[in-house]
């Protein structure tokens, strides 16, 4: 682990926001928030009551009576406004997240700055939402219109403290919805500062607010509400089932970007020097803690024990550390639950035959640093293979056939992301036809974009975010016909 500097940087005082105003914990019960780089506390976040959330749902419907009446050209300017506030910002927002959840100072910048290309985005789109007039007798009109779905609830976890709040917000705010907005409790203060862009943009008190609290109780009470008209959560299948069970009881839509488990296929003409390379940054990238984090690594027999050389060495040349330390290629776990997961899995893996060939254990006694591990010829029983580890640990598995290699990357409930990499064109088309997920990279890991729909299959969700389709997740369709 890289030597760490000390680092006193201010951390922002913690609030919610309802109805326009910014809260404070008075008597409320509040949360501790941790930085996960050295234990310490940042600050005290107040977590809301019953009377909080009812006052975000009353504001939220009157905001809502009001926003969908707005032109796209009022909402896009709010929405490129605050693009433009995040880049202004980017120095401080990136400074807050990494302080928060851990991740290099590096990847907090692209964060930020991602967040603002998906508002700039968003702004643009909210130009686009068209409709269609169908083909009838002179005399009469039929046409198809896409409306604002209605108030949103949103759920968003800690790991992209930045843009996942900027997703969550930014296709409500274009459809012309309002959204009351639960991020993680862990990475609060970056949560507030995109609100506070879309603020200092403009938007109008109540069309926006931000809630913490304890999660269950919280969903619970926004979900009864029959002023929710739609749901969208970031997280856990467990969660998102929950949630979608308290959603079924008033029909509300919902957009779930669930657990994944990504496979990564390796045939044997391989560009390996690349792939190596790719797939290294990849996994270290926020500690391994992305959805769709590169982890089944299944490598032809030819090329496997060569690539597990290769990769291990190279995983273990990654510095962890601080990520306010620029030397740093990987930053802490977020929290210890982490840490009690990768020990856990870790040791049960061993158990079943694994072999470790880079990390496999905690860096030091302060913070939550693991260090970048390869566990090679894992076997399919191993709860690793089964269980997304959410952290910075690759899996080696060998395969003979096309065929075979499909059905192990297959075989799981899990569809939001795979990987395959070859340097052949045709063995390339079929293995982005054969993989049951919502996102296939091929000789790339760089699956989202703006304009992309992000996405789950199987039980890694349904419905989309960004792209177009993150647009029209936030409208209903209404077809009116005149005589």
């Amino acid at each position: 682990m890289a030597s760490s500097s000390a680092h006193s940087p201010a951390y922002p005082t913690l609030h919610l926001h309802l109805d326009g105003e910014w809260i404070d914990a008075g008597n409320r019960r509040t949360h501790r928030v941790i930085n996960p780089a050295t234990g310490a506390a940042l600050g005290e976040l107040p977590l809301a009551d019953t009377s909080d959330l009812d006052r975000a749902l009353h504001a939220a419907d009157a905001a809502f009576r009001r926003w969908r009446l707005s032109s796209a050209d009022e909402r896009g300017a709010v929405l490129s406004g605050a693009a433009r506030l995040l880049r202004e910002r980017v120095d401080h927002i990136s400074l807050v997240a990494t302080m928060e959840e851990g991740k290099t100072r590096a990847e907090t910048r692209i964060e930020t700055m991602a967040s603002a290309g998906l508002l700039d985005f968003y702004a643009a789109e909210a130009k686009r939402n068209y409709g269609r007039v169908l083909v009838r007798p002179t005399g009469t009109r039929s046409m198809v219109l896409r409306e604002p779905v209605g108030p949103v609830a949103a759920f968003s976890p800690w790991n992209f403290p930045v843009n996942n709040p900027a997703r969550k917000l930014g296709a409500p705010i274009a459809a012309g919805c309002s959204v009351i907005l639960k991020p993680a409790e862990e990475a609060p203060a970056s949560a507030l500062a995109v609100m506070q862009a879309l603020l200092d943009a403009g938007l109008p008190a109540g069309v926006a607010q931000i809630v913490f609290g304890v999660p269950d109780e919280v969903s619970r009470h926004l979900l009864a509400s029959t002023l929710i008209r739609k749901v969208s959560f970031t997280g856990s299948t467990v969660v998102g089932k929950h949630l979608m069970r308290l959603a079924s009881e008033t029909m509300k839509r919902t957009t779930m970007e669930l657990g994944g488990h990504a496979p990564v296929i390796i045939f044997d003409d391989a560009d390996l020097e690349r792939t190596v390379e790719t797939l290294a940054v990849a996994k270290c990238r926020n500690a391994g803690q992305v959805c769709v984090s590169p982890t089944r690594f299944y490598v032809q027999d030819a090329v496997h024990d060569r690539f597990v050389d290769a990769y291990a060495a190279r995983l273990s040349a990654m510095t962890v550390g601080n990520g306010l330390d620029a030397g740093n290629h990987m930053g802490p776990l977020a929290n210890p639950r982490r840490l009690e997961a990768m020990d856990t899995l870790m040791a049960d893996a061993i158990r079943h035959g694994a072999t470790v060939r880079a990390g496999g254990e905690r860096i030091g006694n302060e913070g939550f640093f693991f260090r970048p591990t390869v566990l090679a010829d894992v076997p399919a029983d191993a709860r690793v293979m089964n269980e997304e580890p959410f952290g910075p640990i690759a899996l080696t598995a060998r395969f003979s056939t096309f065929d075979e290699a499909v059905e192990q990357a297959n075989r799981l409930p899990f569809g939001l992301a795979a990987f395959a990499f070859t340097q052949n064109l045709r063995r390339a088309n079929l293995i982005g036809d054969a993989i049951e997920s919502g996102m296939v990279g091929i000789n790339t890991t760089m699956i989202a974009a703006a304009d992309s729909p992000f996405q789950g299959v199987k039980e890694s969700g349904h419905g989309s975010e960004d792209g177009l389709e993150g647009l029209q997740a936030c409208l209903v369709t209404k077809s009116i016909h005149q005589a």
